[in-house]
């Protein structure tokens, strides 16, 4: 393999070259499942500020991300890590306290933003939210979705179906999302970018297609060879990623499917600390400020604890693991 073909790069500089202040990023994923926490992380360790910020069925990594100040405005339809906290405490302290821009949607449009990106339209007509109150009230006021270079001009318009006007017929115009990068975590990536996700997928093609940047973490990297065994169970191909991260446990507390299973003490305890706002700086303080990087922060967890998490064949998670 060329030179030019290898994009492997350490999480820190990966973040360092691909997410700045100010910029409108992504992480892929979905809920409690295949969370690029580790980049979360990464982007609190480094300070990096001001963030316009959306994931489109978020967990504790955008709750880390807000609570540590990193985000400026959010654009979500769920936040949570379900069956632990139903709303993510830091996203709903932020929003009550007026510390945060935010705007909501459903949680089936903002995938359709995402798909218009890949695409490269602009926009993209729909039905969705019509007659909703997530049409009528918006959280952002017009004013800075109209001045902000990092969101569209509106959060949406609606217009008369073109193909059958004059009938009351209504569509509503989605801008596409305007993504500088995009996170994503997948269970194997070769040099070149090529990446394969196994189990759901959700938004994660999708915005790596439609981010300008995209950086892919893994739990491993692997010759090209093994994902040109079967070229049809890869996610993307290797011109999409801008950076190939190898990330093992990446999503811990969260799960990866065929890797290892959530967590479920370690997310007990983050429901706790994420209550009380000098908590969670000392959470920081920790598990984040007081690591070097990830690995450190897999030493701190301690070899013992990350093999309980391993999944097991068969059953495609840990029977009998303490979940409370």
């Amino acid at each position: 393999m060329s030179n030019e073909k290898n994009k492997v790069m350490t999480l820190h500089d990966a973040i360092a070259k691909y997410v700045h202040d100010g910029d409108h990023i992504v992480l892929g994923g979905f809920v409690t499942h295949r969370r690029p926490v580790a980049a979360a992380y990464e982007i609190i360790r480094q300070g990096i500020k001001d963030l316009v910020y959306e994931s489109a069925g978020g967990a504790m990594d955008g709750d880390l991300l807000i609570g540590a100040g990193c985000v400026k405005i959010l654009l979500e339809s769920y936040m949570a890590n379900s069956g632990y906290t139903q709303v993510c405490r830091r996203m709903r302290h932020a929003i009550e306290a007026g510390e945060l821009m935010f705007e909501d949607y459903s949680l089936d449009v903002q995938p359709i933003q995402y798909h218009a990106a890949a695409l490269g339209s602009p926009y993209i007509p729909i039905k969705n939210m019509l007659g909703s109150d997530l049409e009528d009230k918006w959280g952002i006021p017009a004013e800075e979705w109209k001045k902000n270079p990092k969101l569209p001009n509106a959060k949406f318009l609606t217009e008369d179906n073109p193909f059958n006007p004059g009938v009351g017929d209504k569509l509503l115009l989605l801008p596409a999302a305007p993504l500088d990068c995009a996170i994503i975590h997948a269970q194997y990536a070769a040099p070149d970018g090529t990446c394969r996700i196994e189990g759901l997928t959700a938004i994660d093609a999708d915005i790596a297609m439609g981010a300008t940047n995209c950086i892919v973490m893994c739990e491993q990297i692997v010759h090209p060879d093994f994902l040109r065994e079967a070229p049809w169970a890869n996610t993307l191909p290797g011109l999409v990623a801008d950076a190939v991260v190898e990330v093992p446990y990446g999503c811990h507390p969260l799960q990866c499917a065929n890797f290892y299973d959530y967590d479920g003490m370690f997310m007990r305890m983050y429901d706790e600390i994420s209550k009380d706002e000098e908590k969670f700086k000392e959470f920081l303080d920790e598990y984040v400020y007081g690591v070097k990087d990830h690995m450190e922060y897999l030493d701190k967890l301690g070899a013992s604890r990350l093999l309980t998490l391993r999944t097991k064949a068969g059953w495609g998670y840990v029977p009998g693991l303490k979940r409370k």
